[in-house]
């Protein structure tokens, strides 16, 4: 898969990985004392959803965090 299209139906197993490629990132930042904040939350839930790649996603959160 292109990391620059987002593919547009996503399987149930494409989904999952993708979920749980999230969720095991916000444990590892809440291990070190971080919560993400909802701008954060709504991109991964665009990622898992299929609407932008994972290149997409990462460019966004370091966007937010740019400053």
């Amino acid at each position: 898969m292109n990391q620059l299209t987002a593919p547009k139906n996503l399987s149930e197993e494409e989904r999952a990985k993708r979920q749980a490629a999230v969720n095991n990132a916000r444990g590892s930042v809440r291990l070190e004392g971080f919560i993400l904040n909802e701008a954060v939350n709504a991109l991964s839930k665009r990622y898992v959803d299929g609407e932008i790649t994972l290149d997409q996603h990462t460019a966004a959160i370091l966007e937010l965090f740019k400053k």
